[in-house]
This record gives structure tokens, sequence and C-alpha cells, in this order.
């Protein structure tokens, strides 16, 4: 299915059911009275996160949603029958905005979480709900109110721990293959990956974290060359970044150093927030040169980006450094997380 992480729809929740007007007519009763009944409610429209759904795709072709309108009152004091709620299933890290504020109505990060985005209307209210002791025979009822309509943007950003970032063909989709099992295409050529790809690294016994691999960045992605920077709000949610750096480009092609520091400029003009996020480096395809050309591009990369961070050494196509870069991620996500929890106590 087409990975697709952006749709707009429009929700319509169903409207009250009016009130009835009635009065109770039975032999020898002559002084029955008002026995009009309430409209129903009308239904609500609910967004629910579910697992295992992974793109909004199915919202570009089903783009309206309605609830069910609730029914009139009748005679005989019998309320109108409320319209069923409507419930769209959605996936996981999906933000809601209303469309012309552009407000964050509400963010579906756990399964099972709900976010009212329509509420129904109201039903109205029967003859009998104004009787009094001046007024008896009361002939008013109220109509039932409308129910909420609005435009919603949905936006998906992925739930991951750990987020991989990198230059077209730096080797993060055969990192993420390496230590997960998730299978994105690795081809010789730019842009191989068009969309996310997430991936669980098993590190031991209940020890495991969620890794994004997006597609790559060029020179220019914040002014939309290349696929942009559109994707990379699915970092948004990671609590680390590995920045992986191809040391061994073909020759006449690229310059590591320059590489590195290109990413880094276009990851500060999307977001100087995400950009201040924890980083470490990893320098990928060591196994394509000798310790000393190794060593002299890890001493460019670093002085040209005055990096001060952890630096990994791998070659994740023969899964050489990976086993330690991956267990030290481990580790660190949960002195976050310890951290995380002595701060919430």
């Amino acid at each position: 299915m087409k990975f697709v992480d952006e749709a707009t729809v429009r929700v319509q929740a169903g409207n009250g059911g009016a009130g009835c007007v009635s009065f109770r007519r039975e032999k020898n009763i002559p002084w029955g009275g008002p026995d009009g009944g309430d409209g129903g409610d009308g239904g609500s429209i609910w967004l629910v996160a579910r697992q295992g759904i992974n793109t909004l795709a199915d919202f570009r072709v089903n783009r309206r949603y309605r609830a069910a309108h609730g029914e009139p009152g009748s005679g005989a004091n019998c309320s109108g029958r409320s319209g069923a709620d409507l419930e769209v299933a959605v996936p996981c890290g999906t933000r809601v905005f209303a469309e012309e504020t552009q407000e964050l109505l509400g963010d579906l990060t756990h399964d099972g979480s709900r976010l009212l985005v329509a509420a129904g209307g109201h039903g109205g209210k029967g003859n009998t709900r104004f009787k009094s002791s001046v007024n008896r025979a009361p002939r008013r009822s109220t109509p039932g109110t409308a129910g909420e309509g609005r435009e919603l943007r949905l936006e998906l950003t992925l739930l991951a721990d750990v987020g991989l970032l990198g230059k077209p063909n730096a080797g993060k989709s055969t990192l993420i293959r390496a230590v997960s099992a998730a299978r994105p295409k690795v081809a010789d050529y730019p842009f191989t990956t068009l969309h996310p790809n997430l991936g669980v690294v098993y590190v031991g016994e209940l020890r495991s974290f969620v890794m994004a691999d997006i597609p790559g960045l060029i020179e220019g992605a914040a002014q939309g060359a290349g696929l942009g920077t559109r994707f990379l709000k699915h970092l948004e949610r990671t609590r680390l970044l590995l920045h992986v750096v191809d040391i061994a480009p073909p020759p006449g092609t690229t310059v590591p150093a320059d590489d590195a520091t290109e990413i880094v400029g276009e990851l500060q003009r999307f977001s100087p927030e995400l950009a201040g996020r924890e980083r470490w480096l990893v320098l990928n395809k060591t196994d394509l040169l000798d310790e000393a050309e190794v060593a002299a591009q890890e001493h460019a990369v670093i002085a040209a980006l005055g990096w001060r961070g952890p630096v990994y050494r791998v070659s994740a196509a023969r899964g050489e450094g990976t086993a330690r870069l991956v267990g030290d991620v481990m580790t660190r996500l949960e002195e976050l997380a310890a951290a995380a929890a002595g701060g919430d106590a």
C-alpha cells in the first residue's frame, strides 16, 4: 500500500431529532394531557488510533464521514432513537488539525486513543417538557440542534525511538536492514528510499527499540530540492538521532565532511528544536577503506562539524560495529527513560 502521511477530510455529525407535540387520546380518558416525546441525539464522530494501520492512504479515497441523525420523538412519551456514533480508525501517531484555524485538536499516540472531532446535535424537547400548572396543554416543542461539521487535516508522524539521518546512499537503509527485520529497498543509486521505514531492533530479552529510516536529504532540501524536508517530521518524536555519513563515496563525487555539514544545515533550517536533539555520528562503509583512510576521514568530518559527541565506525553491509552501536543506543534510551520517569515523580 502506498505510504501517505497527510490527508484532508470532512466530518459531519448527526443532527438531533425534533421534539413531538402530541396529546393522549384514549377512550374514557377525557383529560389525557400532553405526551409528546423528545427527539434523539445525533451521532458524534470519533477518531480512534489503531495499531496495524501505518498510512493515511484510505483518507485519499474516503474524504467525507457522516454520522447518523437522531430520530424525532413520538406520542405516548416515546423518545426518538439517538444516532449511532461513528468511529474512524487512524494510525497511531496521527495529529489532527482544524483546517480553517490550523488549531491542533489532538495527538493520537497510543492504541485505543480516542478524539471527539464532531459532536452530535441534541434532540429537541417534546411538549410534555413544557407542561405546568398554568399550561396544562402546551402546544410547544423544540427542534433538534445541528451536529458539528468541520474540515480536518490529518498528519501522520511515525512513532520511533531512534531516527536515521543522512544523505542519499549513506547506507541508512542498509543499516536498518542489518539491525532489524525491516527490508527497505537497497540499491547503488540515490533516492532508493522514497518513504519512511520502521524497524524493531532487538538487543536482548525485554530490550528493544524502534528505528526510523527516512529518505535522504540533499543540499537545498529546505527549499524543496530532492524529496525536500517533508519526511523530517517523522523524526520529531524520536529521542535520539543517528547521523549516518558515507566515508567512502565514489571518486569524484562528494566529500564526506561536506555531506555531513550540509545535513546539519538542512536540519537547522527545518527545525532548530530537532537540530538541538541528541545526535550521534555514525561513519559507515569503513570496510571500503584502510585504517589510515578511515582515521583521516573521521578527523575531517569531526573537524568540519566541530563534533564533540559519540562517534561510531560501522560497516552496515557486513554488520561490523553494529552490535556495539545498537547496544549503546539501547543503554542510552534506558537512561533517558529513567531520567524522564524521575522527573515525573
